[in-house]
């Protein structure tokens, strides 16, 4: 992310994405079964990395043209 430029839609719903994956993880954690949390916890990176190839496709898309 560019310096000036807003967050696009997509941008926000990655991260919503991944806030909420890290606050149920923690959740199941604590709560319910660590079993249950770390797996949801694996989420969180995987979330953020294709959130990742999102925005290198967007770069390279704006590249080519």
């Amino acid at each position: 992310m560019s310096a000036g430029r807003p967050m696009k839609k997509t941008d926000i719903i990655y991260l919503v994405s991944a806030m909420s994956s890290m606050c149920v993880s923690i959740l199941l954690w604590f709560t319910v079964n660590r079993e249950y949390g770390a797996y949801v916890g694996i989420w969180v990176p995987s979330i953020l990395g294709l959130w990742a190839v999102h925005k290198l496709t967007q770069i390279e898309k704006r590249i080519m043209k």
